[in-house]
């Protein structure tokens, strides 16, 4: 196992359990919450995987394709399941049992991803590379849902604390 690979699963495990635990515990939503850590992993994502892109094969890039339209459904869904209410003139969000069970879902999906690609004869190596971007994918979907939601009902977004 590569350093940039065990680097990039201990990122992503961090970074999920930290919004896994906001949402969960529930957490003021600002316009800023929603955008920086899809933002940030994506960014990240794409650097690390960047050089798989160009050495996949066809099977692997549609595998990826597959399993980033699973995830980015299984986000919209998490999106979904999220209670939303003002609380203090601002939205604010707070996961459900729902949610916690997508979350998990989530995490089997991209475990089994590997396995499954290599299961398949596929190198893999994109579908590794390419945690943090598809964890952010998956993030900036659900974050999507829960501004589509609060749009609809008309919550404005927390203030930003200084």
């Amino acid at each position: 196992m590569s350093v940039n690979l065990l680097l990039g699963i201990v990122i992503g495990a961090l970074v999920v359990v930290r919004v896994m635990g906001r949402q969960l515990r529930g957490s003021m939503v600002t316009q800023r919450s929603l955008v920086v850590v899809p933002l940030v992993l994506v960014v990240i994502g794409l650097a690390s995987a960047r050089g798989e892109f160009d050495t996949a094969s066809a099977g692997e890039l549609a595998f990826f394709v597959f399993d980033v339209a699973v995830l980015i459904l299984i986000g919209f869904a998490r999106g979904a399941s999220t209670q939303l209410s003002t609380r203090d003139g601002g939205l604010h969000q707070k996961g459900t049992a729902t949610t916690l069970t997508l979350w998990l879902l989530t995490i089997g999906i991209r475990v089994g991803a590997g396995f499954a690609g290599a299961a398949m004869g596929l190198n893999g190596s994109l579908t590794t590379a390419a945690l943090l971007l598809t964890f952010g994918l998956s993030i900036a979907a659900q974050n999507v849902a829960v501004y589509l939601r609060a749009q609809r009902l008309r919550i404005p977004f927390a203030v930003e604390r200084a």
